[in-house]
Formats: structure tokens, C-alpha cells, sequence
């Protein structure tokens, strides 16, 4: 079985893999200062919980936009299942070509996600992650040829919660109406509804600097919310990062 492992700003996604098969997979905190002994206790408890062997896991791949948590990861999986993770980068063979000014620049998630949004729905495709910062990313021919990265919907919502005297948390769903009647209902539409219109503005740029529609699919804890509120949106795959980790396993072993 593989380990697929991604470290973002705000969560970790893990997932394990029999085959192209994802039989369990979970998403922890992200805790920087957090030992590899830490992580390795969680990680344990996980696959208890799920019934999992940590004896059967023979190969690990992982992508981390968090640099101090790659050591952290690094060191778990090689003293606790005894192998080395592959670490995944612009490097790493992905079956991608990357036509962009720095590809060292490339976060290795974004690389998983456009690899996998390419295999499942061809080229050209727009891949986006709803994470600490939403990120769009472009392939056309297996090639990646840039995208845009935009302030995440939670932390967007935060800022005007903390940053406004009078205002307060309020739950990331859809109102009842746009022109809203009470204050809840009032950010409740300006948040939902206006990163909506962020999202479609940008796709539908983007397809007009292409000169033809494309597949956008997305993925990340608040994808659901934005794909149903706009028909822009092709598909939402939770495990769009994990997949994508996998098929880079695939083509490196």
C-alpha cells in the first residue's frame, strides 16, 4: 500500500492507497512545531482506527508547502515504516512539462493537482485548490503554462470578522437571499456570493486568454460551496492532491 501525504498551510491531507484504490484518508491540523515522533503517534492512531497495517505501507509520497515539516516527515517515515518518501518537486518526473519563468517556484500540490486534473479530464484543463490561498493552474498539451493564486475563501472571511469592530464569525454557507435582511445573511452573501464572482471572473479570463472553454475542476474544503453557486465549474474531487501524488509514485518507481 502507498502513503500519500499532503502538508498544506492550514491542513494535513493523508491518504492511503491499495492500487489506484483510496481506502481511508483523513485531514489533521497543521502544526508546525509538532516532532516527527508527534506526528508519528497521530498517524499510528489513524490507522488503528481504520484497521490498517502499518507493516503493509511499502512506499510513501509526499508534498509539503510547509519547509520545516518536510524534515518532520522525512524522519517519520524512515524510522517508523522504514522507507524514504518521495519528496515531490518541479524535479520530480510528473509527466508534465512546466513552460513557466521559474519552475523551481512550483508548489509540489499544485503540480499533484494539475497532473491529475490532466489525466482525468484532459488538456486543456484549469485545476483549483480551495486551500489557505485558492490556486488556479492551467495545462494544455501536458504542458503547465501558469495560473494565478488568489487569497483563500476562510481567510478572506477572517480578515473582515477581525479587522470590523461590529461584525462577527459567521457559518460559510449560502443565504436564503442576496439582498439580504439581517446582518448574519448580509456576510453570509458578500463572502459566498462575491468569491463566487471571484472565481468565475478569473476562469472566464483565463478561457478567453486560451480562445476556448476548458474542464475547471476544483478541490479543497470549501469546493462544495463555491460549485453550487456557479455552472463554471466542471467537477469537484476531494482527493484530487492525494491522486495526484499517486500517479507521481506511479511514474517514478
Amino acid at each position: 500500500m502507498l502513503l500519500a501525504i499532503d502538508i498544506g498551510n492550514t491542513n494535513i491531507k493523508i491518504g492511503v492507497f491499495r492500487g489506484t484504490e483510496i481506502i481511508a484518508h483523513w485531514r489533521v491540523l497543521t502544526e508546525r512545531h509538532k516532532l516527527a515522533d508527534e506526528y508519528a503517534v497521530l498517524i499510528r492512531n489513524l490507522f488503528d482506527l481504520a484497521q490498517i497495517n502499518v507493516g503493509d505501507i511499502h512506499g510513501c509520497v509526499m508534498s509539503c508547502v510547509v519547509p520545516p515539516l518536510t524534515m518532520q516527515f522525512t524522519q517519520l517515515c524512515r524510522n517508523y515504516l522504514g522507507i524514504t518518501p518521495l519528496v515531490v518537486g518541479p524535479r520530480v518526473i510528473s509527466g508534465l512539462t512546466f513552460d513557466v519563468e521559474n519552475p523551481d517556484e512550483m508548489g509540489s500540490d499544485r503540480i499533484a493537482n494539475s497532473l491529475a486534473a490532466t489525466v482525468n479530464y484532459g488538456s486543456p484543463v484549469i485545476a483549483i485548490a480551495f486551500g489557505t490561498a485558492t490556486t488556479f493552474d492551467v495545462v494544455v498539451d501536458n504542458v503547465y503554462i501558469g495560473g494565478c493564486i488568489a487569497p483563500g475563501l476562510g481567510i478572506s472571511a477572517d480578515a473582515l470578522f477581525s479587522l470590523a469592530a461590529r461584525l462577527y464569525q459567521v457559518e460559510l454557507v449560502r443565504p436564503p437571499k442576496i439582498i439580504a435582511r439581517n446582518t448574519v445573511h448580509h456576510m453570509q452573501a458578500g463572502v459566498i456570493i462575491g468569491y463566487t464572482g471571484l472565481v468565475e471572473g478569473i476562469v472566464s479570463r483565463m478561457h478567453a486568454e486560451l480562445g476556448a472553454t476548458c474542464p475547471v475542476v476544483v478541490t479543497g474544503g470549501l469546493a462544495d460551496v463555491i460549485a453550487k453557486e456557479t455552472t463554471i465549474i466542471t467537477a469537484v474531487e476531494p482527493n484530487l492532491t492525494l491522486n495526484g501524488l499517486r500517479m507521481i509514485f506511479e511514474r517514478n518507481h
